[in-house]
Parts: C-alpha cells; structure tokens; sequence
C-alpha cells in the first residue's frame, strides 16, 4: 500500500459533512467512534458508532453528523495495487459496506501507530506501516467471520433517530418538513415511512411526546398549567387544554386534580 494521509482521533463540530462525488482519488478507511449518516446508491443510512467504512477508489463519498451530535474517527488515505485489493477481497473485507466492530481500541492503536510512523524517516517506516494495516485488515475480517454483517435498513434507524430527538425535545417547533429534510426525504415519503415504522404519523407523535411532557411536568411539579404548556411547545393555553383533554379525556387541571389524595 502507499500512504497517502492518515488521521487519528479527528473531532468535528455538529456541522460536519464530507460532499466528494468523485470520491477522493484514492481509498479511504475509516473508524467511527460516533455515529454518522452515509449516503449510499443515494439513500441516506444510518451508521452507528464503532463501525469499520472501507470506501473503494471513485465511489463518491458522502457522509455526516447525526443531527445536533458532533462527529469522531480514524482514517486513512490510500492507494493499492491490484494484488493487493484482491487480497482483501479475499478475506472478505467490504468495500462500501458498514462493520460494526466490538471495540475501536485496537484499530485506533493501530492508525495512530501508523500516523507515528508516516511522520518519521525512519529506515522500515513502509513495511510497518503495511504491518500495522494488515493488523487492521486481519481483525477486521476474523470480526467478520465471527459475526457476518447484518443488511442495513436505510430508513429505520434515520426515523429513530429523528423520533428521539422529538421524545428528548417536545418542546421545540417540530414539522413535517423538518423531519424531511433530517432524513431527506421528500415530505410525502418522509409520511410515509415514518407511519409505516411507527404506526402514527410524525405530527401525532409530536403530540404524544408533549402529552407525555406534561403529565410528567403535572405530576412532579408545582409550576402552573400555563408555564407547563409553554414548556412543552404550546403559545396559548387555550390550544394546550384542547390537544390535553382530547388525548386524555379530562383537561390538565382535571389530571393534576386527580393526583392529590382526596
């Protein structure tokens, strides 16, 4: 192999994103230590921390943050001979395809003694370096062998990932087209799958996530019905009661009521 770079340890802020549509002119390998959104044959996947990405010379590379989460990973730039890239094909390393790895420890050593080394003169700089890749590659495949690679769902955990967030934050101004464009989709398909996943529509669930917001916030604190309101997303109280008393049949007054032991 030739190096070209390598990265060890790199951290990027929520606004990170990789756009190379004629990929980077060589082969690129990377270790996840959080999770990430790949575009692959034009689906955006999610790909969870602790992950293996072997991206081959030419195929566009796309990739980003997790929506409002930073981004983190080891990498390398590279060029290989023919025989060399049927020697990984061999062990059945992928190319373009996700590994989920046990621990990104050993790998991490490994890049960072490869970095150590591309920064150096010394006299068999080339043969470890090639000696610390093929330690990357034969842990790799024997993960492989143990554990094969479950297919991907490009759509589930992208609408995971967006139905936490709404769980973790009722209170923000959530929309259909916001959750589109998180997942890019287009509004109708984003719809779509979402109810397919789930069972409701994206807009119902924003509605149980501030339902539930408030009964927790009804049962756990003193701050009056109109403060809850506002703190789960609703501008007027009126609005708050009516979405209140239709989900759970008696007005948030009535709920807290109920609480207190007669």
């Amino acid at each position: 192999m030739t190096l070209h770079n390598v990265g060890y340890d790199h951290h990027h802020d929520a606004d990170f994103m990789i756009e190379r549509p004629q990929g980077s002119g060589d082969y690129l390998l990377l270790i996840l230590k959080t999770a990430s959104i790949f575009t692959l044959d034009g689906e955006d996947v999610y790909i969870p921390e602790k992950t293996f990405f072997l991206y081959p010379e030419g195929m566009p590379q796309y990739y980003r943050c997790v929506p409002q989460h930073s981004f983190a990973n080891d990498w390398l730039h590279f060029q290989l001979t023919q025989e060399e890239r049927e020697k990984l094909e061999a062990m059945g390393i992928p190319f373009a395809a996700p590994v989920p790895l046990d621990y990104t420890e050993f790998y991490s050593f490994c890049i960072k003694s490869i970095a150590d080394e591309f920064s150096t003169g010394r006299l068999h700089r080339q043969s470890s370096i090639e000696h610390y890749f093929g330690l990357i590659c034969n842990k790799v495949s024997e993960r492989i062998a143990e554990h094969p690679i479950p297919i991907a769902n490009s759509h589930h955990e992208m609408l995971l990932t967006v139905r936490n967030m709404v769980y973790a934050n009722p209170f923000f101004g959530w929309a259909v087209g916001w959750g589109a464009h998180q997942t890019r989709m287009s509004v109708s398909a984003f719809y779509l799958h979402y109810k397919q996943q789930f069972g409701v529509t994206f807009m119902q669930d924003v509605i149980a996530s501030r339902i539930a917001h408030a009964k927790m916030l009804l049962t756990t604190t003193d701050l009056s019905i109109h403060d809850i309101g506002l703190q789960c997303g609703y501008r007027n109280y009126e609005h708050f009661a009516r979405q209140f008393k239709r989900e759970c049949g008696i007005s948030p007054g009535t709920f807290r009521k109920s609480l207190k032991p007669e």
